[in-house]
């Protein structure tokens, strides 16, 4: 295997609206409780879907980040907007990536790794991320009642159509429906905090900064660890609601945490991928760090000097230096050796 070099991102600049008049912060921002929800929301996806154990920490430090967030006698809002992140970083249990991701929130509305982690579960795991269905129980749900959304849970909770399904309970019935109506309650709120943002975007001129990234070595790093584990069978596998008539889940998923990157990397499902039979070549490796996200392709390359060696589309000259890079190194070390 190569050796990667050191990877680093770059200064982030951040949306700042502290030009706003006061009262038109006000009619946008979210409260605490709202942030609370979110966090949790946050933790209850990354939960559900830690196959492998590899979430266990960042799921409990959303929790803890939203613990402190829901009792912090001040407006976390009005420090986000009036001050650097520095001093929302300062609260316990709210690091960098947790505070950038709260920052995202107030600015824009929504958190992108909130939305991408919804579209990844599959049915029965989205069950699962609600208090008191485990996977037998979520698996039985499904299968026998075709629930695959939190609507049809709640309205079959309410109905009383749960009733039928082994392992269920009249109070376990409750507190599912409980649990699953506070969870759409903040998912509706969420929504129209989304609409009050765009509304808001029709108002000022939004400045993002430039996204970092993470480099060439730790990229293909993932992509690398991502096949070899595709090609063993070690991988959750998803069904990608594009080109997949039968529903089937084929599509294996790989999460990864490194050097404070969070890393999602799959296999293209695009239609460009299916008509050139790349969907088990290309690999799309969605990348987050400090609540910024962005992503890029992995491909084999098939001609000039880079020929059959994985690229990151776009980063071809970085990708050259690297090998090279590499080269370099392997030559050192046999004539070490």
């Amino acid at each position: 295997m190569w050796g990667l070099p050191p990877g680093g991102g770059k200064l982030l600049c951040f949306l700042n609206f502290n030009f706003l008049p006061e009262r038109t912060m006000n009619r946008f921002t979210p409260t605490n409780e709202e942030i609370a929800d979110v966090l949790e929301r946050i933790a209850d996806l990354l939960q559900a879907q830690d196959t492998e154990g590899t979430n266990v920490f960042r799921v409990r430090a959303y929790r803890s980040a939203a613990r402190t967030v829901q009792l912090s006698t001040r407006k976390i809002s009005s420090v986000v907007l009036s001050s650097e992140l520095k001093e929302l970083e300062a609260l316990p249990n709210v690091g960098k990536s947790i505070a950038a991701s709260i920052s995202e929130l107030v600015h824009t509305g929504r958190v992108r790794l909130l939305e991408r982690l919804q579209g990844e579960l599959s049915s029965e795991e989205l069950l699962t991320s609600v208090p008191g269905i485990g996977k037998e129980l979520a698996h039985r749900i499904h299968h026998n009642m075709g629930i695959d959304s939190l609507e049809a849970l709640e309205m079959a909770a309410h109905e009383g159509h749960l009733s039928s399904v082994v392992g269920i309970g009249h109070r376990r019935i409750e507190g599912i429906r409980d649990a699953v109506t506070a969870i759409l309650n903040r998912n509706a709120r969420y929504r129209a905090r989304l609409a009050r943002a765009r509304e808001r975007s029709q108002i000022v001129r939004q400045h993002q900064g430039k996204t970092p990234q993470p480099s060439v070595g730790l990229l293909l790093s993932v992509d690398r660890e991502y096949r070899s584990k595709s090609s063993r069978g070690k991988l959750r596998k998803i069904a990608p609601r594009r080109f997949n008539p039968q529903k089937a889940a084929w599509l294996p998923i790989y999460h990864s945490y490194v050097q404070e990157w969070f890393f999602t990397a799959v296999y293209s499902n695009t239609a460009r991928a299916h008509e050139l039979g790349k969907t088990h070549d290309w690999v799309v490796i969605y990348y987050e760090k400090m609540g910024q996200e962005a992503q890029c392709t992995v491909v084999t390359e098939t001609k000039g000097i880079l020929k059959n060696e994985r690229v990151v589309r776009g980063r071809e000259s970085e990708c050259n230096s690297y090998y090279h890079q590499i080269h370099h190194l392997r030559t050192a070390l046999l004539a070490n050796g």
